[in-house]
């Protein structure tokens, strides 16, 4: 052998045994690179019995959220030496969520990741019985085996930095009811307010787009807020179009705060005070427990916890309220 070692301490290198010597990993590990060698992993589950694949469940992958932590799940399992099979089931289809983690099981996957941010997709995966670890992301902290970053303190977030700002008039860009997400994000807002004594101004529920938002506008101007948390970055998007479009200039007359931090949120006109989500650490942990080697049920871990981005689109209340530009 070229490494000077036999077959069976190749193999041993390949299948991270622990009792191969540091110096002769080494070696080994740069005589395969010197020859090009590539890991099969197909062939070596024939020979181990473990197909080094993880599942993904997923729904709703085109929004913003289960589409960074879908990428941050294969990025982390490919950096652990795993592969990834996804499968994608309407959220609302109890049928087609228990048809998905069948089709999963049968490519062999070692455990299974469910980005399950409805209540619905949440309860059918909590009820399987499928003989591999299965965790969640986006759960909102619920569920038995789930991660997540914690919403309740990403919209506490937000709400305080509007409140300290001196606003006393904070409405809600609210999601989609039927997400854990969402809920959880009113629930934080509203819990904020309460603790410093004000009185919510409105909540109106968006469904995630900049259309929403923007459709949205018309209530909030009309509820006197003066700084208004929309639960993602897309809503608060439309919102600044609308009050734009109505002559409500912000920060100057509203202020606004999203949440996600998606890329482009530092390029909103003004640019976008946000609440970041940390998905590459929610995947890490998440593929971290499925491939650490323990035949223990996984646990949930604590949530991740979020950071406020400050920029430009807040500033202290006007000293009269917004109001809509006149028809022409």
């Amino acid at each position: 052998m070229r490494a000077g070692v036999s077959r069976q301490t190749v193999s041993r290198v390949l299948n991270d045994h622990p009792e191969v010597a540091a110096g002769t990993k080494a070696r080994v590990l740069q005589s395969l690179d010197e020859l090009g060698y590539r890991m099969n992993n197909a062939a070596r589950a024939l020979g181990t019995r473990h197909s080094r694949t993880i599942g993904i469940l997923a729904s709703d992958a085109l929004e913003y959220g289960p589409s960074r932590s879908i990428a941050a799940i294969e990025s982390s399992a490919r950096a652990a030496g795993y592969w990834v099979s996804a499968a994608f089931a309407e959220a609302s289809d109890a049928e087609a969520v228990v048809e998905a983690v069948d089709h999963l099981i049968a490519q062999g996957v070692e455990g299974i990741v469910a980005v399950a941010p409805h209540a619905g997709t949440l309860h059918t995966v909590d009820a399987l019985r499928v003989g591999v670890p299965v965790l969640t992301l986006h759960s909102a902290g619920h569920g038995v085996h789930g991660f997540s970053v914690d919403q309740v303190a990403g919209a506490r977030l937000a709400a305080a930095a509007l409140a300290d700002a001196g606003h006393r008039h904070i409405a809600h860009l609210a999601g989609p009811s039927d997400w854990l997400e969402a809920e959880s994000r009113a629930e934080g807002w509203a819990a904020e307010l309460a603790q410093r004594g004000l009185e919510p101004a409105l909540a109106v529920e968006g469904d995630w787009t900049a259309r929403s938002g923007n459709d949205a506008a018309a209530a909030i101007l009309a509820s006197g807020a003066t700084g208004v948390f929309s639960a993602n970055d897309q809503m608060a998007l439309g919102l600044l179009g609308g009050l734009y479009e109505a002559g409500v200039s912000v920060p100057a007359d509203i202020s606004v705060v999203g949440f996600d931090d998606i890329p482009d949120a530092a390029y909103y006109w003004p640019p976008l005070t946000t609440v970041r989500q940390d998905f590459d650490e929610l995947a890490r942990r998440a593929v971290a427990t499925l491939t650490g080697g323990t035949s223990e049920e996984p646990a949930g871990d604590a949530p991740v916890l979020p950071t406020l981005v400050r920029r430009s689109s807040i500033a202290p209340p006007p000293q009269h309220p917004a109001r809509r530009r006149p028809s022409s």
